[in-house]
């Protein structure tokens, strides 16, 4: 008996990218929540969406994209035709720690880590420019991230 492949290896296409992050830590079964949202969508579109989205998965999934949109930039492809034909989560290794509990035992605790790859492709269809721009929402993450300007009292009224 022979090795049975359980997917067959497709060639590179000439008008792909990907990008690959590596030992996430962060399980799969989370991440593959949020990619499930914007997987076959145009990737500026993708973007958008992941920006709405309040989940640690999407900040990553958002790098991660923005980086193949990067890489297909690079490699001349044309970022307002690019469509994301696969977005994945596999599962990394797995920490195993141990959390004491009452009369001596011991729970084992699973902290996972995933491996999260993306491919976009350019497609024939043009799907426009995002509402927000790569660089745009790299400044608008930075000025949320800000703290809290001060208000200034008000002076008393004169009587």
């Amino acid at each position: 008996m022979g090795k049975k492949s359980l997917k067959t290896r497709r060639p590179d296409d000439p008008k792909s990218s990907k990008a690959i992050a590596r030992y996430l830590r962060i399980s799969p079964r989370k991440l593959r929540l949020v990619i499930g949202t914007v997987r076959k969508k145009p990737a500026l579109k993708a973007l958008d969406i992941l920006a709405t989205l309040p989940q640690k998965g999407a900040r990553l999934a958002t790098k991660v994209l923005k980086s193949a949109v990067a890489n297909a930039k690079v490699a001349g492809l044309d970022d307002s035709k690019l469509v994301i034909t696969d977005f994945r989560a596999d599962a990394s290794f797995t920490l195993k720690r141990f959390m004491p509990r009452s009369m001596g035992r011991a729970d084992r605790l699973l902290k996972r880590t995933s491996h999260l790859s993306v491919i976009v492709t350019e497609g024939n269809k043009s799907y426009g420019k995002p509402a927000v721009t790569l660089e745009e929402a790299a400044e608008t993450n930075e000025s949320t991230k800000a703290a809290p300007k001060k208000r200034k009292k008000k002076a008393a009224a004169k009587a």
